[in-house]
């Protein structure tokens, strides 16, 4: 097993304060957007011995010596790489709209740029690489986000409204083209007809951002899905991405709830913690909400239009005392650890870690013993480690402070105890 050290990523969306306080250390002083676990090359977590970082990277260390460290069935899935990437995600201010690509468009979105001689570095690459990252998002805290298209008729319902608060503004006429696009009888034809509208910008759509806004407000409007338009008007006075914002289900996340992300699906996360698992991929085409680089035509390829139920996940529990979110793709599954403190003499029984090849563990409270046939770890509060294949099976004893944790691992199936 390797104790890890990972990597903060500071964007400017970041809340300055919840992953310090999850991991229990001090904040840094600047916003701590996302805490990187894993071998992604952008930003591979660190071996870790004793008090000093040995300095090389986990991809590094997998390159060593990938079928003990991966297992056969990883490696014939997905290669010779670690599949998956897990997050502690902290949003203070809304993330991008952004979807992701299928592995077959960014297989040839990745090839088309590279023979084209984009820089893999240029801010108007689409492809930084050529894997898909299909992902997960585990609410900490009550978390809030955009997520997929809601229904034709739901979304032309809104700019209905919208439109009805806009009366004798220039801005209605957006409103009211939008709403008259939603209303074609083909679903797929409607959402896809509106988000062009929309997305394409103009200063016709930037300016009714504005005044939606503005009309929504002085309205004092209940309606969840108007009162988001202008919060993200606050941020984002005239971007396409705060009106596109009616077109898709609005959710909120207690703490515990989960959703899991295909290609395809836009999505717009808004604010809160949580912990966020995905292929390891750094591919996003960007929609709305930012000011990078926004390829439309792109865009238009990639999102798939078609109104979806929220996508919910729900745990199973396994004979074994396991809590495991299995979301349909293969490259990854979240475990979830709770042990309560002891409180008596009684023993408890140590949980097995869910493992199907390599596995990453973080605790965020308490403490635990990692043992495998190889050897112990104990873990702490915000610390983190790499199981090996070759080490399952691994069990986790919790400290008598008891603990909660997340393990991952891929989702290939067979005996995970």
């Amino acid at each position: 097993m390797h104790r890890l050290l990972n990597t903060l990523r500071p964007y400017a969306w970041g809340s300055t304060t919840a992953i310090a306080e999850l991991l229990g250390r001090e904040p840094s002083g600047g916003p701590e957007a996302e805490l990187w676990i894993g071998a992604h090359p952008d930003s591979p977590s660190q071996v870790h011995a004793g008090d000093q970082t040995q300095g090389t990277g986990l991809d590094s260390v997998i390159d060593g010596y990938p079928e003990a460290a991966l297992g056969e069935a990883s490696i014939e899935a997905f290669g010779a790489r670690l599949p998956f990437l897990l997050k502690v995600l902290a949003a203070d201010r809304p993330l991008s709209l952004q979807v992701h690509p299928t592995l077959e468009q960014a297989r040839a979105g990745f090839a088309a740029e590279d023979a084209a001689g984009v820089s893999r570095s240029a801010p108007d690459r689409n492809y930084k690489d050529d894997n898909h990252k299909p992902e997960m998002i585990f609410a900490l805290s009550r978390f809030e986000a955009l997520c997929g298209f809601r229904s034709a008729a739901d979304a032309a319902a809104r700019f209905e409204e919208l439109t009805a608060l806009l009366v004798g503004q220039g801005a209605a006429e957006v409103t009211e083209q939008v709403a008259e696009l939603l209303r074609d009888p083909d679903e797929e034809e409607a959402l896809r007809g509106a988000f062009a509208r929309l997305i394409a910008g103009g200063g016709q759509v930037r300016a009714a951002v504005g005044a939606a806004a503005a009309a929504i407000i002085a309205a004092r409007a209940d309606d969840p899905g108007l009162r988001t338009v202008a919060a993200l008007a606050q941020d984002y006075a005239d971007d396409p991405g705060v009106l596109v914002s009616l077109l898709l289900n609005r959710v909120t996340l207690e703490p515990g709830q989960a959703l899991a992300l295909g290609a395809g699906n836009v999505h717009a996360y808004l604010s809160g913690l949580g912990i966020e698992v995905m292929a390891s991929s750094d591919n996003v085409l960007r929609g709305g909400l930012t000011t990078k680089h926004v390829d439309v035509a792109e865009l238009l390829k990639t999102v798939r239009f078609a109104s979806l139920p929220v996508p919910f996940l729900t745990a199973v529990e396994s004979g074994l005392g396991q809590e495991i979110y299995r979301p349909p793709f293969d490259e990854f599954q979240l475990q979830r650890i709770r042990v309560a403190p002891q409180t008596g003499e009684d023993s408890r029984e140590p949980v097995p870690v869910a493992q199907a090849g390599a596995a990453v563990v973080l605790v965020v409270e308490g403490s635990l013993t990692l043992d495998t046939p190889k050897g112990d770890l104990l873990l702490g509060r915000g610390e983190s480690a790499f199981i090996p294949a070759v080490e399952a099976p691994a069990l986790a004893h919790a400290g008598d402070d008891g603990v909660v944790a997340f393990a991952v691992t891929t989702n290939l199936g067979g005996d995970l105890g």
